[in-house]
């Protein structure tokens, strides 16, 4: 059977409410202890809860103490650099589940792309048919894989000066395994530039819809 998780809210019914903060108390009692004994360091807990008389120090008052004197010891920029309070907290992860979500939408876009750009290299599609939204992106991958290819051929013409055809012909079958045709630098070529004129077709439609609007308004 699943554990089943535990909803984080206030709980209403009073009795459950006490069952819970007795369970949870010897459990943050038991982590605290684990850790000064694991790790060797100070370590105390205040517990202030309605239903004890007086606030429940661990492990002693005098302990306590030495570690409260011991924080205020510190220097400011110390004792609050690593402070958050909920808010902070919660802002710091939705920050971070952004900047995932960011990172995730925008590798998942590049991949979308080379599968356009594959489909269209292959036959299977027509920069024609690619959604004007898409152009752009298609490319943008097209141009970095040009420029990848291009890099690659200089490095191994700079290595290899005296062999300078065998070595050409070897990155073309290494760079052949990243792309689905052998003659990837002309047929890019001519997809880049169709997929140029797909776009400067499209901003002229859109220019002249433009003018025919302003014509009826006059």
């Amino acid at each position: 059977m699943t554990r089943q998780k535990v909803k984080m809210a206030f709980i209403e019914n009073e009795s459950s409410r006490k069952a819970t903060y007795k369970k949870r108390k010897r459990g943050i009692l038991k982590k605290a202890n684990e850790l000064a004994t694991l790790c060797g360091v100070p370590v105390g807990v205040i517990i202030d809860s309605a239903y004890e008389l007086s606030p429940e120090v661990w492990p002693s008052r005098e302990d306590m103490n030495k570690v409260v004197s011991r924080w205020h010891s510190l220097p400011v920029m110390d004792r609050t650099k690593k402070m958050v309070n909920q808010e902070s907290y919660l802002q710091q992860r939705i920050s971070k589940e952004t900047e995932t979500w960011k990172k995730l939408t925008k590798e998942n876009k590049e991949l979308e792309m080379k599968e356009v750009m594959f489909d269209c290299l292959s036959g299977k599609t027509s920069p024609s048919h690619i959604e004007r939204s898409d152009l752009r992106g298609c490319g943008n991958v097209i141009e970095q894989y040009l420029k990848n290819l291009n890099r690659r051929i200089e490095i191994l013409s700079k290595n290899h000066d005296g062999a300078s055809s065998s070595s050409l012909h070897a990155a073309a079958a290494t760079t052949s395994l990243a792309m689905p045709l052998v003659e990837m630098g002309s047929s890019s070529t001519a997809l880049c530039d169709m997929i140029r004129q797909q776009q400067i077709q499209s901003n002229m439609n859109q220019t002249v819809r433009g003018l025919d609007l302003n014509q009826q308004q006059w």
